[in-house]
């Protein structure tokens, strides 16, 4: 009875490594070893990922209007109408919240895989970012995992620099789920949001723009080194017109945790998610990973396969107001070959091989 109550007492405390830590106290079971225990949080961890990404958004829309035809209509009213004040708010730096980011639910998010972030060169927080962040993968899990929580030690690598991971809009009209993203640090990958955190928001911002988005999730698969790049020059007129230094990042592993159908150019299928991804903002991926119980099954967990996050070298940009097409296109030829070196100086270290060779399309 005491050894219950005393890990009750850890529980109260309210962190994951005191209920950890509580559970390891509990009368042992034969069949709960601790490494058990661990895999056990790492799959909730996960699964709270997933099930938050694919689920909150249009589960929260559904429950404020179910409310409205309930005695409580009167609480949703009044998230509504806070929700109409407050919805400038992720355009205007957003609302980021320490105490989430440093949760210990995302050290066993990190874990599962495992995520490591590698830094390259230091980054000055006089100087405002923008990172180029490649590959997309299915649900940018390495993104996530090393810009908006510090499970992976972003604050302590690079001090003085306040990541802020940019995503769709259409995710910040989602009731509650904005509120979930703004305490991570995300941001609206649109404009407004990024000119404010590099114009109106002083120094030491570092933006992390997946490129590729919506079209490159469509090519993610295990295998695949392929980047959405080639077209892609919006991100570096906006660095030169904010005088914001340029840092390619790349993820190896990130298309290794999910299985896709690909379908080829010009294919029924391919036609089919380009139109559904003009109209939803994001592409409908055929995929999947592994089964909570039992791994070898189908489900919508990631496979456990490693990511390894490399932070590259910053390309020092100027601040032109109105930059001209030449300029723009010499610094996107810079920002390519400087992620191509990044990507064959580190590739035989995480699991590719020489040969291997990263394709810009």
């Amino acid at each position: 009875m005491k050894t219950i109550l005393a890990a009750y007492s850890g529980v109260k405390k309210g962190t994951g490594s005191s209920i950890l830590s509580a559970l390891y106290d509990l009368p042992s079971v034969p069949w709960l070893t601790r490494s058990k225990i661990v895999k056990y949080l790492q799959l909730v961890s996960v699964l709270h990922f997933v099930t938050t990404f694919l689920a909150m958004g249009i589960v929260c829309s559904l429950l404020l209007v179910y409310l409205f035809c309930t005695d409580c209509w009167m609480l949703a009213a009044i998230y509504t109408a806070w929700l109409i004040y407050d919805w400038n708010t992720p355009k205007q730096g957003g609302r980021r919240s320490t105490w989430m980011r440093n949760w210990t639910l995302w050290k066993y998010f990190r874990d599962y895989f495992p995520i490591r972030l590698i830094k390259t060169h230091d980054l000055l927080p006089s100087r405002n970012y923008i990172f180029g962040y490649h590959p997309h993968g299915i649900f940018c899990v390495g993104a996530f995992c090393n810009f908006s929580t510090e499970s992976t030690g972003f604050s302590k690598k690079f001090p003085g620099i306040k990541p802020s991971l940019a995503t769709l809009a259409g995710n910040f009209r989602l009731p509650l789920f904005r509120d979930y993203l703004m305490s991570g640090g995300i941001c609206p990958v649109n404009r407004n949001s990024i000119d404010y955190l590099l114009a109106s928001n002083g120094t030491g911002n570092a933006v992390v723009i997946v490129i590729g988005g919506a079209a490159e999730s469509l090519d993610c698969a295990p295998g695949i080194n392929s980047v959405t790049l080639k077209n892609r020059k919006g991100f570096v007129k906006l660095a030169l017109k904010q005088g914001a230094d340029l840092v390619p990042v790349y993820s190896f592993g990130e298309n290794e945790v999910y299985k896709q159908l690909i379908f080829e150019d010009g294919s029924w299928g391919r036609v089919a998610q380009k139109r559904l991804q003009k109209i939803l903002g994001f592409a409908p991926c055929l995929f999947h990973g592994c089964g909570l119980f039992f791994p070898e099954s189908w489900g919508i967990l990631p496979y456990s396969k490693p990511i390894t996050t490399v932070v590259g070298e910053p390309i020092t940009v100027p601040k032109i107001a109105s930059p001209s097409q030449d300029v723009i296109d010499m610094y996107h030829a810079m920002y390519i070959r400087s992620l191509r070196s990044l990507f064959d100086n580190y590739k035989t270290r995480f699991g590719l091989s020489e040969s291997d060779t990263l394709v810009i399309q």
